[in-house]
């Protein structure tokens, strides 16, 4: 079974080299690496025509750009990372059997930014994720979700909104199946908690995804969240 690993950027040019060296293994194990850019200014582009298959100039926007990687990529199993992640060498060996009407997450590890003092804070929050997803069903970007491509078709694909893509198509592919949990970790930058704040990251989190759920538009959330 093929792994197609769909890699949306803006600008990570600091974090993207690491990611496709973690990622060097699966590539040579014949799996594709396909990396949508929203428009990046920096060497970003160059970077990933490096290391990837496939690198598209997608329109601006996290949904559409994860939907046009799933557009291009030819794998049966669509893995779709934040360019901040950080991957163990064989993560991806827990995907290779996935079933045809199957998908799920990873667990999440925080990395602290060097100079953040708050790294026993975002140990708490990474528990606090997967504990939620798992009681919830509900999947993040940060937690490295993957879905065959037959699933991914049925339901429609991301939903074209500015924030919440992930939380959307948790609740589709939910209505389908049970998400797989799966202990191994994924690791993803803290830089959103330790330059915004640790607590008021968290609280503004939790506000967007409760004002979400009282059904706020994500238009009207992605202007909060910035």
């Amino acid at each position: 079974m093929r792994i197609s690993a769909i890699i949306v950027t803006l600008n990570e040019e600091a974090h993207l080299p690491d990611l496709l060296a973690d990622l060097a293994t699966f590539k040579r194990a014949g799996h594709e690496i396909v990396v949508v850019d929203g428009g990046s200014v920096d060497a970003t582009r160059r970077i990933a025509r490096e290391g990837a298959h496939r690198v598209l100039r997608g329109e601006s926007g996290r949904a559409s750009q994860l939907n046009a990687g799933a557009g291009v990529a030819t794998g049966d199993v669509l893995w779709f990372l934040h360019a901040d992640s950080r991957l163990d060498c064989d993560l991806f060996g827990s995907l290779e059997s996935l079933p045809s009407s199957a998908w799920g997450r990873f667990d999440v590890r925080i990395a602290r930014d060097a100079g953040c003092s708050c790294g026993f804070g975002l140990s708490l929050v990474a528990v606090s994720m997967n504990w939620r997803s798992r009681f919830s069903g509900i999947a993040t970007g940060d937690q490295g979700i993957f879905v065959s491509r037959d699933l991914f078709q049925r339901i429609g694909g991301f939903p074209r909104q500015a924030l919440m893509e992930d939380i959307e198509l948790s609740r589709r592919l939910k209505s389908v199946a049970r998400p797989m949990c799966l202990p191994r970790r994924v690791t993803t930058s803290g830089r959103r908690w330790c330059r915004r704040g640790l607590m008021r990251t968290v609280i503004l989190m939790w506000w967007l995804r409760l004002a979400y759920w009282l059904g706020v538009s994500p238009a009207r959330l992605v202007i909060w969240y910035r």
